[in-house]
């Protein structure tokens, strides 16, 4: 009886004691599965990623004109009146801007401001008198008003430029050429360019005996370069319509060439 018992309790122990390896295994082996799981989940160092830069370029024709015009009043201390005389040069500038087919969402307002005009003395005995200099005095007012324009109809803008002098303008200036929605043209310029840092990551990887792992980044850097930036000032007088009777220059937007650059960042394998 004694040395069943003996033999029990070793068998007992031998159990447990695989029991508890069995145990220790599994646990290790859960360590092992986590810490891998973790490793792989977070961005390998800089010794194991490597980035690829390309550019994708769309050369575009823009659709939208911008353009800006000023009418500046000068004249005495009746601020008023010179307020009314500015209001209605301009007024009548941006009806004429509207009956050109301009919509009124396209007329801004971008800029209103009335500077004083000084009459300053010259005191020389100021010092030696002990008479203080007398304070400038204000002399007149000049109001400036600034309308910025988006001219959709390409064929009215010499037009819109020569005829808003004619209507009170003093100055045309600023004018630029956009693209007003330029959303496709970014969505075909980043395709292009992320196609080609696939291929450098690709044959990068190849020249250097490894594979081309997990993207682990992307960067893109939009902007835009004009390659023929349709620019232009037509600053005139202050005599009015006479003096800006000038015929209606001709305008070519050109083309602009949008250009995305694109950064991916992948695993070494």
């Amino acid at each position: 009886m004694c040395y069943i018992m003996k033999y029990m309790n070793a068998r007992i122990k031998n159990y447990l004691g695989i029991a508890i390896m069995v145990m220790l295994a599994a646990s290790a082996y859960g360590v092992v599965k986590i810490a891998g799981t973790y490793s792989r989940s977070i961005q390998p160092g800089a010794y194991r990623s490597f980035t690829v830069t390309a550019e994708g370029k769309v050369t575009a024709i823009p659709d939208v004109a911008q353009l800006s015009f000023s009418v500046l009043t000068q004249g005495g201390t009746d601020l008023g009146a010179l307020q009314t005389k500015n209001t209605t040069s301009v007024n009548d500038a941006i009806a004429f801007v509207k009956e050109q087919g301009v919509a009124s969402k396209d007329i801004k307002t971008s800029g209103y401001t009335i500077t004083p005009r000084y009459q300053r003395y010259s005191c020389p005995d100021e010092g030696r008198s002990g008479e203080p200099c007398p304070p400038a005095d204000i002399v007149g007012y000049t109001v400036s008003q600034t309308v910025d324009v988006k001219v959709r109809d390409f064929s009215v803008i010499g037009d819109i430029m020569s005829g808003v002098v004619q209507h009170g303008a003093n100055t045309v200036s600023s004018l630029s050429f956009t693209i007003d929605d330029p959303t496709s043209v970014e969505a075909e310029a980043r395709a292009q360019a992320i196609e080609k840092a696939q291929a450098q990551a690709r044959e990068i990887a190849k020249a250097g005996g490894f594979s081309v792992g997990r993207l682990l980044n992307v960067y893109s850097n939009r902007y835009y370069y004009d390659n023929y930036a349709a620019k232009s000032s037509v600053p005139l007088g202050m005599g009015g319509a006479t003096e800006a009777a000038v015929p209606a220059p001709a305008i070519e937007p050109g083309s602009q060439d949008v250009t995305v650059m694109i950064n991916l960042t992948y695993e070494i394998r």
